[in-house]
């Protein structure tokens, strides 16, 4: 009996045979269809070959398809576990041509694959084609289906759209009669919604274009798009139509039962079925990079989580089982689907940490529940303000409360229920609108209660499809942005990371996907409304934008690229501080733009050059290492109990981002142990070995007791690397020396320098003396006078900066005999004053006191000093001045005269 990995690798490999390209399943989140919330069938990555939009180097493709059906207008949630063949995750098998085959190949490939490869029985096939496709009804007449086992069907149900314009065209279906042992008739008769007659492959003949008139034409390229459900076709293979008795659905509920020590066959098989298809759902989802929140993708995730937590809750399980069963999934699906197994750890602890929070309220929000049913009559309908605190105060999403109420014979009061959301979303915005917020910001919220919280895609892709949901100029919300205008452009979904937390917001290009040479450049991305709605800042280069126009996103990937790396480095030199210099270190503001790095912290003094040094070192190891940069969800105090650092100035919700990257080296901490830990909702690199190197620029004041660093990456780093190398090389040539030896031949250099401008001055100083001595007349005379009992000597010198006036007054105090001396020395219009008395006689006399009333009587400043020796100054110039008034002025001056 073939296993499901077996018919999928047969389904694969017999296309393969056939000249099919097999590419490799797309992401759960749709990169080019922003009507989707997840991928919901194999065509979805092809969307834009067949429109003809993209071209890729084949024409035939096959596939085995992730996809998720759990919310938006595909949702089978409600039924799964009760029915036997509604999933919220399934694979489906596809085969496709972009212009290349047509029916005559189609249909034929379908039929071998089916009837020998599978080995199913001819005679328990029928088929189906759209009423006026007689090309469809002959060739199947030809490979060998009886006529009454084509089935003409006049409805939609044989003939796909992918909207209501675009291409579309007829469908023909494969379909399995179980035996008339089990109830329902054949497709397009009143018994068709039986188990007995199964659809298995539908072909669909994309051949036609539709427009908004109702009209339709043939495209010039017409293509096939097929998809046949693998849990189904394992059914009919492993011998059963219920696809819970597959191989792999048997090893995962058997796993289930085991966890919580359950039944797997008796009357509790419903919930083992749940827990089963929601951990296949939850388990890719997450790989795919979808985390539980409140919003968008998120939202829908954790529903599928806690519905399933809650069947667990059910079978009387006591601790969390979902993680437990992760290894099982990876072991039986990991070969075929990679992400699977690399993202197993992220996966586990999610779950782990998911299931430990909701059942710590479970409890409580079940008791609420049944106290509220306990009260209502028989067959009533729980009121849907109850249901409302249910959501709000518990975190019960609206169809876990259905799905526990089903099971009471009960349903919700849902316009009830939506009535108490619009009447908290009015109370939320009346607060919002008294906090003080510039009022032209209301329009942000206008957004956010029409089009929804913004849907970000940018950890996991830089380019993505999206439909615009508002556009907004001027603070006002308008239909359309036309060439040469400006304003914000919101989309449902966006790859563009809006600014935040330090890191800057991205640009790039925005075009119309109906008209791709409209385009309009990002300029800015910015988050408004409590970060909920990501607002892209644009001027129109061509074309017009509107309300509702399906347009493509793209990054700008170098600046991004910088950007991520830069970010992820300031993580790295935050812990390489607190290394350096201690746990006191916290971060204060940073700054992740394209062209560098700004990081401010807590730290009362300059880094010294060795200090710099080191943590340049570190930063360059963690580097080197080339570990996994991590991201968690989890909750604040999980996060701080983690060791996680928040950042300074970051508002936190119920649930923060932690960004894991580094491993402790040898001595430091435990090996391995994770280095760096900080709550985060930037983008960041995948491996630290991405960031390339990291070079300090400088550390400098930012504020009391703030530093700041400076820093560059990857190729700004390189570069700066490289001028500060050509610039020692300029150095070493103009020394005439090594770039070895630069650094000792400019010490001897300025050792050289300091002795010749010793030379220099003493010869300066030998000058001016020898001038004064020949030419005191011009200046003022050199004499003695007697000052409280104390011989005084008064000098002038011309050309004698008052830098060597205390070397003067040292020399005259050496080699004269009188007791105290005053220097005046000039240059130009500078003139300095200084004092000195002998040691001896500083009991009787203070150089100061023989100082400041000539620099006060002058107009100066200063006059201060010690008792031996004093010095100020005055903006006079001596040269225009007779000496023997200034000999009298400085007697007047210093004698109080």
């Amino acid at each position: 009996m073939p296993t499901l990995n077996d018919i999928r690798s047969t389904f694969l490999n017999y296309f393969a045979k056939q000249g099919h390209e097999v590419v490799a399943s797309s992401p759960l989140v749709p990169r080019n269809d922003p009507t989707l919330m997840f991928v919901n069938s194999g065509m979805v990555q092809f969307k834009n070959l067949f429109t003809g939009v993209e071209t890729r180097d084949y024409q035939r493709a096959t596939t085995a398809q992730k996809c998720v059906r759990a919310g938006g207008k595909h949702n089978d949630l409600d039924n799964v576990g009760y029915t036997a063949r509604h999933h919220t995750f399934f694979e489906m098998l596809g085969n496709f041509s972009f212009g290349d085959y047509f029916k005559h190949d189609a249909i034929p490939f379908a039929w071998e694959l089916i009837t020998k490869e599978f080995g199913i029985d001819k005679n328990r096939l029928l088929t189906t084609v759209y009423h006026t496709d007689d090309e469809a009804f002959e060739i199947w007449k030809q490979v060998g289906v009886p006529e009454d086992r084509i089935i003409r069907i006049a409805t939609s149900d044989n003939f796909w759209q992918m909207g209501p314009t675009g291409p579309c065209g007829p469908c023909t279906e494969i379909f399995y009669d179980h035996g008339d042992h089990i109830w329902g008739g054949p497709p397009g008769s009143a018994e068709e919604d039986g188990d007995r007659f199964i659809e298995i492959w539908n072909i669909v003949f994309m051949q036609n274009e539709q427009f908004e008139d109702g009209s339709m034409v043939e495209l010039d390229m017409q293509s096939i798009d097929t998809g046949m459900g693998l849990e189904r076709i394992g059914a009919l293979l492993q011998g059963s139509h219920d696809n819970y008795d597959t191989d792999l659905f048997k090893t995962l509920i058997e796993a289930s039962a085991e966890a919580t020590g359950v039944d797997p066959y008796g009357d509790q098989n419903v919930h083992h079925r749940v827990i089963a298809d929601h951990l296949r759902s939850t388990s890719f989802l997450i790989a795919d990079g979808v985390m539980p929140s409140n919003d968008g993708r998120g939202y829908v995730l954790r529903r599928i989580m806690r519905r399933a937590m809650r069947h667990a809750h059910l079978l009387g399980a006591k601790d969390p089982v979902m993680h437990q069963l992760v290894p099982t999934l990876v072991q039986l699906m990991g070969a075929q689907y990679t992400e699977l197994g690399q993202a197993q750890p992220l996966i586990e602890e999610t779950l782990l940490l998911e299931e430990t929070r909701f059942k710590q309220t479970l409890d409580r929000g079940l008791k609420l529940l049944d106290d509220e049913v306990a009260g209502l009559p028989e067959g009533a309908a729980l009121p849907g303000d109850a249901a409302f605190k249910l959501y709000d105060t518990y975190g019960f999403p609206l169809d876990l409360t259905q799905d526990a109420l089903r099971e009471k014979g009960r349903t919700v009061d849902t316009d009830g229920f939506d009535a108490a959301m619009a009447e908290q979303k009015a109370k939320a915005r009346a607060a919002w609108a008294g906090s003080g917020e510039a009022a032209d910001q209301a329009v942000w919220f206008d957004v956010l209660d029409s089009a929804g919280a913004t849907d970000f895609l940018g950890y996991d892709t830089e380019k993505a499809e999206g439909q615009i949901a508002a556009l907004v100029v001027d603070g006002a919300l308008v239909d359309a942005i036309e060439k040469g205008g400006s304003g914000w452009v919101i989309v449902n979904q966006t790859p563009f990371y809006g600014e935040a937390g330090g890191q800057v917001g991205d640009t790039g290009e925005i075009r119309r996907l109906e008209e791709r040479d409209d385009m309009a450049r990002v300029e800015d991305t910015k988050k408004f409304a409590d970060g909920k709605v990501y607002a892209h800042k644009v001027t129109v280069d061509h074309g017009t934008f509107s309300k509702g126009d399906a347009v493509e996103l793209e990054v700008d990937h170098a600046r991004r690229t910088a950007i991520r790396a830069n970010h992820s480095a300031t993580h790295l030199l935050h812990e390489a501080l607190r290394e350096t210099l201690g746990d006191h270190v916290a971060q204060r503001g940073s700054l992740n733009a394209a062209d560098r790095l700004r990081f401010d912290f807590s730290h009362s003094k300059a880094l010294s050059r060795e200090e710099i040094q080191k943590v340049e070192r570190d930063v360059n190891d963690f580097i080197r290492q080339n570990s996994t940069v991590e991201t968690r969800i989890m909750t604040p105090d999980d996060a701080r109990e983690l060791g996680a650092q928040a950042l300074f100035g970051e508002k936190y919700g119920d649930e923060v981002r932690v960004v894991s990257m580094g491993k402790a080296p040898t001595g430091k901490g435990q090996d391995g142990e994770t280095w760096s830990i900080e709550l985060c909702g930037g983008t960041h690199v995948r491996q630290t070995g991405d960031i390339g190197t990291f070079v300090v620029l400088g550390d400098s004041a930012s504020s009391a007791g703030v530093r700041r660093i400076e820093a560059l990456t990857g190729d700004d780093a390189l570069r700066h690397l490289s001028q500060q190398d050509q610039r020692l090389g300029q150095i070493a040539s103009e020394l005439k020396a090594q770039p070895d030896d630069v650094v000792t031949r400019v010490k001897a250099l300025m050792s050289e320098r300091k002795a010749l401008q010793n030379e220099v001055d003493q010869l300066r100083r030998d000058l001016a003396m020898a001038s004064q001595q020949r030419s005191a007349d011009s200046v003022g005379s050199a004499f003695d006078f007697e000052h409280e009992g104390l011989k005084v000597e008064i000098k002038f010198f011309k050309n004698l900066p008052s830098k060597q006036l205390r070397e003067v007054v040292d020399r005259l105090k050496r080699e004269h005999a009188a007791d105290a001396f005053i220097v005046v020395g000039s240059e130009g219009k500078k003139t300095g004053i200084a004092a000195g008395v002998k040691d001896e006689f500083t009991n009787k006399v203070s150089a100061v006191d023989l100082v400041k009333p000539i620099v006060l009587a002058w107009g100066g400043k200063g006059g201060g000093g010690r008792p031996d020796l004093a010095q100020g100054g005055a903006a006079i110039d001596l040269s225009d001045s007779n000496g023997a008034e200034i000999e009298r002025f400085v007697i007047n001056a210093v004698s109080g005269g």
